[in-house]
């Protein structure tokens, strides 16, 4: 896929949710998935059904506080959101999980919110942060990957937490380590690949110039 059919197809509707993208700006290091995290990694969260009243703006107040209070903004309101590599929808990646098939993965790219935005509306009717308005799904992470947002949906309501420094965390990280060993029909190869790598970077970093 072309520079211009993405831009048209994803950063457009992106942006009309109020994110602006920033190509090739996710700093060097970035853990490339998290998964596997504990209760004891949950910093903070909130749940809504979907009947409760004006939805959308509840959503989009509590995940704005949550990413305040959090840390996943930065000064200039900057941070990452997963995002598919060519224009496969939020909804066709969930077709994929639970059909077994072995799309390409996500990958972070970093966003900068403006001062007009609506994540849990446009944002999730963009079908990159969702299915429809109301009912996001979507991953986020701080620059310095000091906390990780996850949006999801379920048969009564959506659930948002974050997990801090999941770069840390015992959970996360022997979770993706399980992944570099054991093959599975919902992680495909170049992903395992991208983790296995970032894992051998993390180990070299903690050896100390003494035990080089």
């Amino acid at each position: 896929m072309g520079t211009q059919e993405r831009d048209r197809k994803v950063y457009r509707p992106l942006r009309r949710a109020g994110l602006v993208v920033i190509p090739n700006a996710v700093p060097d290091g970035t853990m490339p998935f998290v998964h596997g995290y504990g209760a004891e990694d949950v910093v903070g969260g909130f749940s809504h059904r979907y009947d409760t009243p004006r939805l959308v703006e509840r959503l989009n107040a509590d995940w704005y506080d949550l990413a305040v209070s959090s840390g996943l903004l930065d000064h200039r309101r900057e941070f990452l959101v997963q995002l598919p590599q060519g224009t496969r929808t939020h909804q066709a990646a969930l077709r994929n999980l639970h059909s077994g098939s072995r799309a390409a993965p996500a990958v972070w790219t970093r966003v900068r919110l403006l001062e007009r935005w609506d994540i849990m509306g446009r944002g999730a009717a963009s079908a990159f942060l969702g299915v429809h308005a109301g009912h996001p799904g979507f991953a986020m992470m701080a620059l310095d990957s000091s906390v990780y947002v996850y949006a999801s949906t379920g048969e009564i309501g959506v659930d948002v937490l974050a997990v801090c420094y999941p770069d840390r965390s015992e959970n996360v990280l022997r979770y993706l380590e399980w992944v570099t060993l054991h093959d599975s029909p919902y992680i495909n190869r170049e992903f395992k690949e991208r983790i296995a790598v970032w894992l051998a970077g993390r180990a070299r970093s903690a050896v100390r110039p003494s035990d080089r």
